[in-house]
Formats: C-alpha cells, sequence, structure tokens
C-alpha cells in the first residue's frame, strides 16, 4: 500500500509599509496548490507603529485561520534608503513576531532567490512572477494582486526550497560536497 504524501500548509509573506502581500499554499508531495492569496492594505494607517500593529494582527489572523506549518518570508532588499529599509525590516519583524508567536517556523528567502527559483531569472519583474505563479497554480488573472503574488511567490519559493534534498546540505567546498555525496561522483 502507498503511503499518502505528507501534506503541507505555507504562508508567503512579502512584507512592506504600505502593502503586506500574502499567498497560501497546501504542498501534497511534489504538488503545489493555492489555497488564497491577498494583501494587507496599511494606507489608512498614518501611524509607522499602527501599521506594525496591523501586521502582527493581520498575520497572526491569518496563521490562526490556515494553520500554516511554515511561514515563508521575504527579506528586505538592500537600498540606497536606510529609513526605507528600516521600515521594511520592522515590517518584516512583524510578521515574524506573528509567526514566532505561533511556533510557526520561519524562512527567509531575498528576493532574487524568489524571482529565480519562480522564473528562472533573478532580475524578473513583478509582472513576470505574477505570470508564471498563474501558469503553475492555475489561477485566473482577476485574482492577481501584484503585492499579493509576491507573497505567494515566497511560499512556493520555500516550496521549492524545501523539496530538494540536497538543497538542505551546506558545502564549504567541493571537496566537502564529494565527501557528504560519494555515490554522485564518478
Amino acid at each position: 500500500m502507498k503511503e499518502k504524501p505528507l501534506e503541507r500548509i505555507i504562508l508567503g509573506i512579502d512584507p512592506g509599509t504600505n502593502i503586506t502581500g500574502y499567498g497560501v499554499i497546501r504542498a501534497s508531495g511534489t504538488v503545489p496548490e493555492l489555497v488564497t492569496l491577498g494583501s494587507i492594505d496599511l494606507s489608512k494607517f498614518g501611524d509607522h507603529y499602527l501599521k506594525l500593529k496591523h501586521i502582527f494582527d493581520r498575520t497572526l489572523g491569518l496563521i490562526d485561520e490556515y494553520h500554516p506549518d511554515e511561514l515563508a518570508v521575504e527579506a528586505p532588499f538592500y537600498g540606497k534608503n536606510v529609513q526605507s529599509m528600516l521600515k521594511l525590516g520592522r515590517a518584516q519583524g512583524a510578521a515574524i513576531a506573528a509567526a514566532l508567536h505561533r511556533s510557526v517556523p520561519i524562512f527567509e528567502y531575498a528576493p532574487r532567490k524568489i524571482k529565480m527559483s519562480i522564473t528562472g531569472q533573478g532580475a524578473a519583474s513583478k509582472e513576470q512572477v505574477a505570470a508564471m505563479l498563474m501558469n503553475i497554480l492555475k489561477f485566473r488573472e482577476e485574482d492577481i494582486i501584484l503585492d499579493a503574488t509576491d507573497g505567494l511567490a515566497a511560499a512556493l519559493c520555500h516550496f521549492y526550497q524545501s523539496k530538494n534534498p540536497a538543497g538542505d546540505k551546506a558545502f564549504n567546498s567541493w571537496k566537502d560536497f564529494i565527501n557528504k555525496n560519494p555515490r554522485r561522483v564518478k
């Protein structure tokens, strides 16, 4: 009798100070399936600290509603504007704090890594990422909200990274790789 593949729920978050995007996928074995995607509009909050509280509260609500096994979050990208980076880092921290509050394991991915895993190009546009997600997860174009698809992309990136057993290993050198993978060397 064949074992039923493990099912995992992955919540992906793209933290932002005006809009925070999210996506939830269900992964059964090697097949990802879209559960939901959406965005948290923060434009109505004038105070940055109220935005952070709202990100925390809404992320907690998503965790309580969908019961994810893991959280994949997009790391803030390095930019020239230090203030923007600090604000994005705080937004990311609010989402991470919500996951920690519910003991959900957290995985962080650089924006280029996420784009690369979805489109094969680290410099892909938001539109290219959204189009590829639409193709992979089979949802309609009218469901696309670019910030939401960025959160969804983080979840799918984590799915791809975690289903690759070789991706779990860290190697310090080629010699280290050969020592850990003797059957792969001829």
